[in-house]
């Protein structure tokens, strides 16, 4: 499948009505892809992500948001 960028203008009108007549299939099918993009991913990829993900979250619990003037 093309990316939307790379679609000229007529095949752009025909998704977007494609879009406005059925747009549950639309989103049905960005999650089946999204799941199956998730079961190639490697071990090592998911705990990287994980890692990363927890360090996030280490990061943000500690912090404290003020408000005030931009200098």
């Amino acid at each position: 499948m093309k990316k939307y960028s790379q679609l000229n203008i007529e095949e752009k009108d025909q998704l977007e009505t494609a879009f406005l007549r059925d747009p549950d299939s639309f989103y049905r099918k960005a999650e089946e892809e999204r799941l199956r993009e998730a079961l190639t991913r490697s071990d090592k990829e998911r705990f990287l992500v994980m890692t990363r993900l927890m360090k996030m979250n280490a990061l943000f619990s500690h912090a404290k948001i003020t408000s005030g003037k931009l200098s």
